[in-house]
């Protein structure tokens, strides 16, 4: 039997015991959460770390990022700055705020290309009542042409008409940009007369010197004509503003092998490559044009010549320099868009610069019909074999082409006097023959459908048949 004492001690070595481990866990636990309050202090001061980070990166996002993504839309050179912690590229933050970039720009485009919409169209609507109301003082220019005969005053006339003429270039051209068709319906016509009706379209056309090298009676369908006759008038242009007013420009028309091509050289400063390059994306027409693109004020003939070369199926490369040291502009019209007229029936206008290239008359078919001895001699380059009893033991022999008589000398008229001994013609003769000339042109157009280009201001001006546009204007 246990006695009282030994349980005691039992008793108090058991207390002991528990004691000693209840004292080992409460170390334990407190060792435990004096880690866990350091694991909860570090975590905190990564997790301020992070938010003061990801705080600045969104404020980056906002002050510098979003602007240039805005204006990456309208100017793709510029180029679009990175996060600011380079770590977050590729990281699900970092992918998340490239996706905010791109959202952004898909709406900026599309809300840019809507309101430019709107603009071209309210631009569309404005230029053809500006268009009605110059075509309605042509008009009456016109009568105010054939009505009068005083040579002051067909002088004025004539300088208020190519004045119109000029504003109604820039109100084709504008809505030309805008999307609207060109307006005018022409008939097929000589390709010489629509370059010097374009040419005529402009102030100080003077300065333009044309050089016809094509065969006689090339032409333009008809319904590239008044297209050929605006990028012409704009390439000009061009070339007039940025040359210095004592230079000429040269404009070449020759053909080339897939149709024919109107070179353009002036004597200006030139492009830079850039400037070169941005020309020539207008003009190929291939991205869409918005007004916000042209400048302030929009500069718009580059980009009619980029609608123009699209819708037509044109080509125009000003991406060389000239020989003069400026810009080359070359339009290409490929041999689908040309037809021929017969100048006999349909010349030129009298104005316009007559070809340099000489007609070769077609070579007479060689006569093979026997017994025609003298025909098969004539003919060039023809060998006839001789007998046996002949010198070139039965060789064929080239004989000795006959000379034909040459013809009659002509009667010489009388040579005309020199220009230094002719009298000076005076200004109110000058007009008087002016006036007299725009009066029968005017008769003619009225009573004939064609409406020829011509290529000085008071005729090729009014180059225009009297069909309406899209606004139901008198052309």
């Amino acid at each position: 039997m246990i006695e009282l004492p030994d349980l005691v001690a039992g008793g108090l070595a058991a207390g002991t015991l528990s004691a000693l481990a209840l004292g080992g866990g409460l170390l334990r636990l407190r060792r435990q959460q004096t880690r866990q309050r350091a694991e909860i202090s570090a975590l905190r001061t990564q997790l301020d770390g992070s938010l003061r980070a990801f705080t600045a990166e969104v404020e980056h996002l906002a002050a510098r990022r979003v602007p240039a993504a805005a204006q990456r839309v309208a100017h793709p050179h510029l180029a679009v700055p990175g996060p600011l912690q380079p770590l977050t590229v590729g990281t699900p933050l970092g992918i998340a705020l490239e996706n905010v970039l791109l959202a952004l720009q898909a709406e900026v485009a599309s809300q840019r290309t809507r309101v430019d919409a709107a603009a071209q169209a309210g631009m569309r609507g404005a230029t053809r009542e500006i268009q009605a109301a110059l075509y309605r003082l042509q008009d009456a220019l016109r009568r105010l042409q054939q009505r009068y005969d005083d040579p002051e005053l067909a002088q004025t006339l004539f300088q208020l008409d190519h004045e119109n003429e000029q504003s109604l270039r820039r109100a084709q051209v504008a809505a030309v940009v805008c999307g609207a068709w060109v307006g005018l319906a022409r008939e097929e016509s000589h390709l010489v007369d629509a370059v010097t009706g374009g040419q005529a379209r402009l102030a100080g056309y003077q300065r333009v010197k044309v050089h016809n090298h094509l065969e006689s009676g090339t032409a333009l369908v008809s319904h590239a004509v008044e297209p050929v006759a605006i990028i012409v008038a704009e390439l000009l242009d061009n070339a007039l503003r940025h040359s210095a007013p004592e230079t000429d420009v040269v404009v070449s028309l020759e053909h080339v092998h897939h149709g024919v091509c109107v070179t353009v050289d002036d004597a200006g400063l030139g492009m830079t490559r850039d400037e070169r390059d941005r020309a020539q994306r207008l003009v190929a027409g291939d991205a869409p044009i918005l007004l916000t693109d042209l400048g302030d004020p929009p500069r718009m003939g580059l980009a009619a010549i980029g609608r123009l070369t699209r819708q037509f199926d044109l080509g125009v490369d000003v991406s060389s320099a000239s020989p003069y040291g400026g810009v080359r502009a070359v339009l290409r019209v490929d041999s689908h868009l040309l037809s021929r007229l017969d100048p006999a029936d349909r010349p030129p206008a009298p104005s316009a610069p007559r070809t340099t290239r000489k007609s070769v008359p077609a070579a007479p078919a060689p006569t093979h019909a026997y017994g025609t001895e003298d025909a098969v001699a004539d003919a060039p380059g023809h060998h006839t074999p001789t007998d046996g009893n002949g010198d070139g033991d039965g060789l064929p022999q080239r004989r000795r082409r006959r000379t034909r008589p040459a013809p009659a000398a002509a009667v010489s008229e009388p040579s005309a006097p020199p220009a230094s001994s002719r009298p000076a013609r005076r200004p109110e003769e000058a007009a008087a023959a002016l006036g007299a000339l725009q009066s029968g042109t005017a008769a003619a157009r009225s009573g004939a459908d064609a409406a020829p280009v011509a290529g000085a201001p008071t005729g090729a001006a009014h180059d225009t048949d009297h069909t309406h546009d899209e606004g139901g204007a008198a052309r």
